[in-house]
């Protein structure tokens, strides 16, 4: 029992940094029916961002090792800084070809994608740097081999709240219902008075946000960072919101944390079924190509039928 129970929680763990990563994915999606493939290295974004303001706060502002005021900032500041990236990658990248049809912006996400992964390449090298910690990780016994670990709780506590933040803008703020009505109708929004364009470039700066906080949230859960961390977790994060519903916010929650599971789960008791725990990676794409199979719209997604 304690080992499943610390499977369950490794799982749910890795899970909720799928959901906020697969949350950018999602808000996108259901405002433009778009798959933002560049979504991923956001994520990379905000750990290397993370990576930088800890080492100029410890130069310079006396916060120098394990402190929840660098920590604070860190988080912070790496957010803001991915929100911008996403703002500046929305109005340079995408709206200049969003009137054409959605396989050029498909191929101009990839290829956004490939120019940041680059860039982060020539610029820190393709070698895995380590993250400074912020936090004085120790463990908490639960029972048995069971435990937990301050940067798990850490990662638990910021991505409820940064979740339950997220559906107070959605459906208790003004911008929040400019953003479902654009994704109900972008043309009606636009006649009803609405700046869409404002809207769509806030949306990519909430979920370029919450990329960034899976980043640093990790990095202090996993302490090294690389310019293609994005990939295998962005295309993870991916399959989540699919799993979920892509366009369902709630969908995005539900599908990162049954990936993380469905990942842990394998690397405990594959064995016992005949697969090896280095298949982990794989299960995500598996429970995908079920998915598509079975229900394409997904666990909470609604079928909508489309005129040709």
């Amino acid at each position: 029992m304690d080992t499943f129970v610390q499977q369950l929680i490794n799982g749910l763990n890795i899970g909720a940094i799928y959901a906020l990563i697969a949350l950018g994915y999602t808000m996108v999606y259901g405002i433009l029916r778009l798959i933002n493939f560049a979504h991923g290295d956001i994520y990379m974004v905000g750990a290397f961002a993370g990576y930088g303001l800890a080492y100029f706060i410890a130069a310079n502002l006396g916060l120098a090792g394990a402190s929840w005021g660098a920590l604070l900032i860190v988080l912070v500041g790496a957010m803001i800084t991915a929100a911008l990236v996403g703002m500046a990658i929305e109005r340079f990248a995408y709206r200049p070809v969003r009137k054409y049809s959605r396989m050029t912006t498909l191929i101009t996400a990839i290829g956004v994608s490939l120019l940041i992964e680059n860039l982060f390449v020539a610029r820190y090298g393709g070698m895995g740097r380590g993250f400074p910690q912020l936090l004085n990780d120790r463990t908490y016994q639960l029972f048995g081999n069971a435990a937990i670990s301050k940067s798990q709780i850490l990662i638990f506590v910021v991505s409820i709240a940064l979740m339950l933040l997220l559906q107070w803008i959605i459906y208790k703020t003004r911008v929040g219902t400019a953003m479902r009505a654009v994704s109900f109708n972008l043309n009606s929004s636009k006649l009803m008075g609405i700046n869409t364009d404002a809207i769509i470039t806030f949306t990519f700066a909430l979920g370029s946000a919450l990329a960034a906080a899976a980043g640093v949230l990790t990095a202090q859960y996993s302490p090294t960072i690389d310019p293609l961390m994005g990939i295998t977790t962005g295309l993870k994060a991916f399959v989540a919101a699919v799993l979920g519903g892509i366009g369902n916010i709630p969908g995005a929650v539900l599908g990162g944390l049954l990936i993380g599971v469905a990942e842990t789960m394998v690397v405990g008791y594959g064995a016992n079924v005949g697969i090896a725990s280095t298949y982990r990676d794989a299960v995500a794409f598996a429970i995908l190509i079920l998915v598509l199979l079975l229900r394409p719209s997904g666990l909470l997604g609604s079928t909508v039928q489309e005129k040709v």
